[in-house]
């Protein structure tokens, strides 16, 4: 594992390795607000070379599902000052994935029981929320609201001022999440974004403007070097529909963010992406740190940093049950199995509870 296993200067920020920490919704901040077990539970995964936060809701119109850990308020700020302060005292180093969900909501968890905002008044997703009897449970999204340019600049100015708190409670940079079918996808996507203003999904220019106006916004609070992307090409999450002209799309929008010289971009890797040769594409034109995420193997994501195909690789499942996924990859341990039944909600079993792995003899 010597690839994966070095060193890798991230922009500004030193890594120890080049395994990432991928982002993972655990719905565990009962009010909106991390405690002490995130901070434990972050701590305890601190030998990744980089953690990428759960996604945290940039305000609480942004939310989509109950008990996920915002960075809106004082509160939540000075909270997460306690998750990263035990990361970096254990060596680690933190991005925040700034995460609005868009249509993929409920009006039961939105501000004054409103509506949903999106590109297009067009439902879609799950989320999970209150239903009638006030219990939590997943439903079928809320009819959204269509953005006007209005609200999209005020969205553009929270994924700002959400980058400026993530830097003030102490994150080494943030990622913005523009994949898996959530608010900044919605305008990507030429199927769903129906749009007739310059926001809108006639030109590759029109429905990446959302996008690159928070990232401009982003970079000239924190600096380029301190900002990373998350795409995901093929995605359906989220009830997202395929299109045509995919590869073009994204072969766009990285020529865009090169030209922003931002930290790296992270990709989410469905089956498609690979097999396609999209994957091969992108890192031909893509500049900067590459990341891809999905259900790759240590050994997979080593050839492939050695053969040059990505820079960092990032693990999702395996850092739930396995802590010190970090040792056991290098010193060829087995794995923990993980219990997905305690994946979302509940306390701290199945959260900060698994143990490190003790060599026998």
């Amino acid at each position: 594992m010597e690839s994966l296993l070095s060193g890798y200067q991230l922009g500004a920020t030193t890594l120890n390795n080049r395994v990432v920490m991928a982002p993972m919704t655990r719905s565990r901040a009962v009010d909106g607000v991390p405690d002490h077990n995130t901070a434990l539970y972050y701590a305890q995964r601190a030998s990744a070379g980089l953690i990428i936060s759960e996604g945290v809701p940039i305000s609480r119109q942004g939310r989509g599902y109950l008990y996920t850990p915002g960075i809106y308020s004082q509160r939540q700020v000075e909270a997460w000052r306690t998750v990263t302060d035990a990361v970096h005292e254990q060596g680690g180093r933190i991005f925040a994935q700034l995460w609005h969900v868009g249509r993929v909501s409920h009006r039961s968890i939105q501000p004054e029981n409103g509506a949903p905002v999106s590109s297009v008044a067009v439902a879609g997703g799950k989320a999970f929320a209150y239903d009638e009897l006030g219990e939590a449970r997943d439903l079928a999204a809320s009819q959204p609201q269509a953005l006007d340019e209005t609200g999209i600049e005020t969205l553009v100015d929270e994924f700002r001022q959400a980058a400026a708190n993530a830097i003030e409670a102490g994150f080494d940079g943030v990622e913005i999440h523009a994949a898996n079918g959530y608010l900044i996808e919605q305008f990507i996507n030429p199927v769903l974004n129906t749009r007739e203003d310059p926001y809108g999904g006639a030109t590759l220019e029109s429905r990446s403007r959302f996008l690159l106006d928070v990232v401009d916004a982003v970079v000239e609070e924190i600096g380029a070097e301190s900002t990373g992307v998350r795409l995901s090409p093929y995605n359906e999450l989220g009830d997202m529909p395929l299109y045509t002209d995919i590869a073009e799309t994204y072969l766009h929008i990285t020529d865009a963010l090169n030209a922003r010289k931002i930290a790296y971009l992270h990709l989410a890797a469905q089956q498609q992406l690979i097999a396609s040769g999209l994957l091969e594409e992108l890192r031909k034109s893509w500049k900067g740190t590459l990341i891809l995420a999905g259900g790759l193997s240590a050994a997979q994501a080593d050839r492939m940093i050695a053969d040059g195909l990505l820079d960092l690789a990032a693990f999702g499942t395996p850092f739930v049950a396995n802590p010190d996924f970090v040792e056991r990859t290098r010193n060829s341990w087995p794995l923990a199995p993980v219990n997905r039944s305690s994946f979302y909600g509940g306390g701290a079993e199945g959260y900060v509870d698994y143990p490190a792995y003790h060599q026998a003899g």
